[in-house]
């Protein structure tokens, strides 16, 4: 048996783009990706914490530095440029791999720079908005 574990979550990024005519994906400044081990064309599950819409698509790479949060194709409509969105990647794993595994997180601010970073859970769980 596997159990579906999170992996890497990019908490409270900022839609920086949307463009419906593109192919469906999410684009990804590559320093974010990094910080929590985001491959591209890796799956992701997408909540907007504007409206609670959720939507899986994969992730391509932008530009490095660049605060780069992008929907593209049919992923263009689960946000507009300004909504906080959460990005979550899941692994699979066994459940006693998965007892000890520990995502990846990075929360961050408007700018779409990291303010506080840790593997597993928070210290402190108070949310920074």
């Amino acid at each position: 048996m596997f159990l579906r574990v999170l992996k890497a979550k990019l908490h409270l990024a900022t839609v920086t783009r949307t463009d419906v005519n593109y192919h469906g994906s999410i684009t990804i400044d590559e320093d974010l990706m990094d910080a929590v081990g985001l491959l591209p064309f890796e799956q992701v599950l997408i909540g907007n914490c504007n409206n609670g819409a959720r939507g899986e698509t994969y992730v391509l790479r932008g530009p490095r530095g660049s605060g780069a949060i992008e929907l593209n194709g049919a992923m263009a409509h689960l946000a507009a440029p300004g909504h906080r969105i959460i990005i979550m990647s899941f692994a699979f794993m066994k459940p006693k791999k998965a007892r000890h595994a520990k995502p990846q997180v990075a929360i961050l601010n408007e700018a779409n720079r990291i303010i506080e970073q840790f593997a597993g859970e928070p210290e402190n769980p108070v949310d920074p908005v």
